[in-house]
């Protein structure tokens, strides 16, 4: 199955609670995925707030054309979860 951010929810700082096309809901805090020119914008917590769900790209996307993969976002909210662990390693988000 493939990953999909269905609806996402601006919470605070850089922490995004986002819900999954399988149905999973949780909250991504996302400052680590703030680097590079494209980002940078972004640590603007103003102008970080201002993601939108894109249809086409089915993830969390900017204005600027700054997008995340919906399994990073996945990662960051449910890296905790032992379950996921094996899942993560195979995306190689796990050492």
């Amino acid at each position: 199955m493939f990953l999909h951010v269905t609806e996402a929810r601006y919470l605070d700082a850089y922490r995004i609670e986002v819900v999954f096309n399988n149905g999973k809901k949780g909250i991504a805090d996302l400052a680590d995925a703030l680097k590079g020119p494209v980002f940078e914008p972004l640590k603007n917590t103003q102008a970080f707030a201002r993601f939108k769900v894109d249809a086409e790209l089915e993830t969390i996307a900017w204005e600027n054309g700054a997008d995340l993969a919906p399994e990073y976002i996945y990662y960051q909210a449910f890296k905790n979860e032992a379950a996921l662990q094996s899942q993560f390693k195979e995306w190689g988000y796990v050492g």
